[in-house]
């Protein structure tokens, strides 16, 4: 039985805002999210990327107030590696397994060059994004950290517009 009803009747154009703040640098952002982005380049040193040589880190603070970091890893046998995020996400996950996300910070470097754009997050890491989030039955923030500016989204469908949820089908 398919949970999708499409009426071919009606077509309209639509648009799609997305809301986002943008900062000149970290010193803008709120103390626990400066603090949060410090740990975030802290978690670059643990990059093993020997192939792309682009690292990232990540730091995702719970609800409580935990601190977690995570950095990709790479590997030979591509596609085996991780991405900083989810990294940082299930090991967030296997250790406090009940306590929510808050906000996940992210920063980038290419050969050890910090990036002057923010780094986005690739599709897989968003769509698991989209599954804590529902697991946790509340939102959580993501900031993207350049160089030049750094992003701040409020909510995970905010980066992962029309998100697949199949904790909700």
């Amino acid at each position: 039985m398919s949970h999708c009803k499409i009426d071919f009747r009606t077509m309209a154009d639509k648009r799609l805002t997305i809301d986002y703040k943008e900062f000149a640098s970290e010193l803008e952002l709120e103390p626990q999210d400066q603090e949060l982005a410090k740990a975030a380049r802290e978690a670059l040193k643990g990059s093993y990327s020997p192939y792309s040589k682009f690292q990232v880190g990540a730091a995702l603070r719970l609800a409580d107030g935990t601190i977690v970091k995570g950095a990709n890893q790479e590997n030979a046998a591509y596609p085996a590696g991780l991405c900083a995020e989810r990294v940082a996400m299930f090991a967030a996950s296997a250790n406090y397994p009940e306590t929510p996300f808050d906000t996940l910070a992210i920063v980038a470097s290419d050969n050890g060059v910090p990036c002057d754009e923010p780094a986005t997050p690739c599709g897989n890491c968003r769509q698991v994004m989209a599954e804590y989030q529902s697991k946790y039955g509340r939102p959580f923030s993501i900031i993207l950290i350049g160089n030049s500016k750094v992003l701040k989204f409020a909510k995970v469908d905010d980066i992962l517009p029309f998100i697949f949820d199949s904790l909700k089908v």
